[in-house]
């Protein structure tokens, strides 16, 4: 039986964007088989590949976070200021099926690369746009990172703090990574279009209609005139919502002990069945309003022994119990690995796994790990495949413009 080609092999897809919302979407488009052109600023390259030895960010011997995010492309360096550098993108541009931009919008328009300029040269594009505060409105050429537009502003930095404490940041990238999911589907369902039509498209989201969109079960309460005067205090009462120290400071979550069943089991793991007689926890109404006090008997007998010790006795006793993980225990879950979750690069990357997008199609193939391009490594290849001679890329690179 013949093995079945990549499904996206032979689409064309230029990466015309920095850092990671955008350019993440065309390196899952790569992972399905797309040959994917980075197009970099010569010299520096983009901005990303120095995040991961940034002040404050884990060492290590290698560039982690590129190694991860632009695997499988291919990297060209234009320099956009020039005519020339505009010219080669405009001729990269007349043939791709697919064109990721998470420039300013400002810049765009500066550079004559908005969608009605590209497609000017191309109808059938996917003219894929990423912004920070979307395309319309007063402040769609304001510029913004994931901690300010995705997690900030959309209410979800406020909303999962714990009543009385500051708001809580965001890792590097925790908003941008699923508005890449976003994007490419976008992408993904204009390809499907145009394959029924054979018309192009402008696609386009947000970093804050994504982060609008994570809140959104509890954001939809805003729009149908929800109370919000006991929120987030009850719900961060109750026993169950706690977090629960153990001997060796690791934390218990026990947030899907839900039934009666499982409650009296805790208890009686716990040797503290006594507690369901007292009026203050004696009904699951009672546990509510005294939430804060139940759970400060709890804690120190939860801190008697270590987290290995709670989970074995509570998944005997059928109660459902999480250990609140760290990222140094990824490494060590199988669950990762048995599924899809981290694989194994085809070629030496420097790492021995990297972390995969989180899409899954039973059956269809997906391109194995190949390292991240260095700064323009790919620029004489891609000139070439235009038909320019050796002689006039070096003519290229003396007025700069790659």
């Amino acid at each position: 039986m013949q093995e079945e080609d990549p499904l996206f092999a032979g689409l064309k897809v230029l990466d015309v964007g920095s850092w990671i919302a955008g350019p993440v979407s065309a390196t899952i488009l790569a992972d399905f088989g797309a040959d994917v052109i980075k197009v970099e600023i010569p010299g520096s390259g983009d901005a990303y590949r120095g995040l991961a030895t940034a002040p404050g960010t884990p060492k290590a011997e290698i560039n982690y976070t590129w190694v991860q995010d632009a695997r499988n492309k291919r990297s060209i360096t234009l320099n956009l200021k020039t005519e020339t550098g505009k010219t080669i993108l405009r001729q990269l541009a007349s043939d791709c099926d697919v064109y990721v931009t998470n420039h300013p919008l400002h810049m765009r328009r500066d550079l004559g690369l908005t969608y009605d300029d590209i497609k000017t040269i191309n109808p059938r594009v996917i003219y894929a746009s990423l912004t920070a505060y979307g395309e319309k409105g007063p402040e769609r050429d304001r510029e913004g990172f994931d901690l300010v537009a995705y997690w900030a502003r959309s209410g979800l930095m406020d909303a999962v703090r714990s009543p009385g404490s500051l708001p809580a940041q965001s890792l590097p990238g925790m908003g941008d990574h699923p508005t890449a999911v976003a994007l490419y589907a976008a992408i993904v369902t204009a390809l499907l279009r145009r394959e029924r039509t054979g018309k192009g498209s402008m696609v386009h989201t947000s970093l804050i209609a994504n982060g609008v969109w994570s809140a959104s079960c509890i954001a939809s309460a805003v729009f149908a005139n929800g109370d919000f005067s006991n929120y987030p205090s009850v719900a961060a009462r109750h026993f169950t919502r706690e977090l629960y120290e153990t001997a060796d400071n690791r934390f218990l979550q026990f947030t899907m002990v839900r039934s009666d069943q499982e409650i009296t089991a805790f208890f009686d793991v716990l040797e503290a069945t006594h507690l369901l007689q007292d009026p203050r926890f004696n009904s699951r109404r009672a546990r509510v309003a005294s939430g804060g006090a139940l759970a400060h008997e709890l804690r120190p007998l939860l801190g008697r022994h270590d987290a290995d010790h709670w989970i074995s006795v509570f998944n005997h006793a059928a109660v459902p119990v999480s250990l609140v993980g760290t990222l140094a225990d990824l490494i060590q879950d199988p669950q990762l690995k048995t599924n899809n979750i981290i694989k194994t690069p085809e070629e030496d990357v420097g790492t021995q796994w990297v972390i995969n997008h989180p899409l899954n199609i039973d059956g269809l193939p997906i391109q194995g790990v190949k390292k991240a391009p260095g700064i323009g490594e790919h620029t004489d290849e891609i000139l070439h495949d235009l038909g320019y001679r050796d002689d006039e890329i070096e003519n290229l690179r003396a007025e700069g413009a790659v």
